[in-house]
């Protein structure tokens, strides 16, 4: 399956992952992302002008306001 960087508070969305057969990577500084196929951010630490600088060429998908089986179907639809 795939490898997805999963911000740490997404204790849920970790396991969840997981339980589907993905390897879940802890996104803790920028170079957690290398080799990922898909991030999860939870979308709280968003930059207050909008703009932010990616480091993954794959997609980021932010958990603000999706619960756990949500995020899951969002990162399977975006890797299929």
């Amino acid at each position: 399956m795939a490898r997805i960087g999963v911000e740490g508070t997404l204790t849920d969305v970790k396991e969840a992952l997981m339980e589907m057969g993905h390897e879940v990577i802890d996104l803790r500084s920028e170079g957690d992302t290398a080799h990922c196929d898909c991030c999860v951010i939870s979308g709280q630490d968003k930059d207050v002008m909008g703009m932010a600088d990616t480091s993954i060429a794959g997609p980021v998908i932010s958990a603000d306001g999706q619960n756990a089986e949500q995020v899951c179907q969002m990162v399977n639809n975006k890797l299929s």
